[in-house]
């Protein structure tokens, strides 16, 4: 099953050079997969009867052409064959001329709102999905382990606002992207429009009032970004910049 919808790109959506942000496409590339397991019966609206959610892992996302303020775009999505404990769905977003103006693949477990814990995907919740399992946006739909870094070069600290919790009541996925932006070394930010590639990597929730610090630096043409509690102890996310 493909799902599709029409976006168009509002004011408050984009940034430099009247273009969207990653963190608006993020929320579209949201919205389409959300609408797809609100079809598949294991949306929001069914989390009190079916007690389970969806938990983003990772993302990878490429920016062919960035939409302007206004422009009329096509956001489709379709899940993938799952792997026991593990979904994988893919993102398209097309223009007018429908050329693929981004790609996108993400990786998600399922989790039992009660107890807190993974739930294995069977076959009968994927097939409620129809995965395209012939359909892929990238030949190599792998994730490569995002590594955290020996060493940085900057640091930042956040702590964590009301307005950045999402319906799980952590931090809202999109949301790490401020804090990788807040990261990035002023000459960077001012100098660069928005990466075109990027990924997200999620490796444990924030919570409301935690504080974080974010760490930077430039490796091999990357710009990372790690995300830790603010004793060090845990690693909520490793972001990723390049061209």
């Amino acid at each position: 099953m493909i799902v599709e919808r029409e976006y168009y790109v509002k004011l408050s959506e984009i940034g430099k050079e009247n273009k969207i942000t990653n963190k608006a496409l993020l929320g579209i590339l949201e919205d389409i997969g959300g609408i797809h397991s609100n079809i598949a019966g294991y949306g929001i609206p069914t989390m009190d009867k079916t007690h389970l959610t969806w938990i983003l892992l990772d993302w990878r996302v490429q920016v062919i052409r960035r939409p302007n303020y206004a422009e009329k775009i096509l956001a489709r999505t379709w899940s993938k064959e799952g792997l026991k404990y593990y979904a994988y769905r893919d993102f398209e977003v097309v223009d007018e001329q429908g050329n693929v103006i981004v790609k996108a693949i993400s990786r998600w477990v399922l989790v039992n709102i009660e107890t807190g814990k993974m739930e294995r995907i069977t076959d009968e919740i994927l097939s409620k999905y129809q995965p395209e399992s012939n359909k892929c946006v990238f030949e190599d739909e792998t994730f490569d382990k995002i590594k955290e870094l020996d060493n940085y070069e900057r640091e930042s600290k956040y702590t964590v606002k009301r307005g950045d919790i999402d319906v799980n009541h952590h931090m809202h996925n999109i949301n790490y992207l401020d804090l990788a932006n807040e990261a990035l070394p002023n000459e960077v930010y001012d100098n660069e429009k928005e990466f075109n590639n990027f990924k997200i990597s999620y490796k444990k929730e924030i919570k409301l009032g935690e504080t974080v610090k974010c760490k930077y630096s430039f490796v091999n043409n990357t710009h990372v970004i790690c995300v830790k509690s603010e004793d060090d102890t845990k690693l909520h996310s490793v972001i990723e910049f390049f061209e």
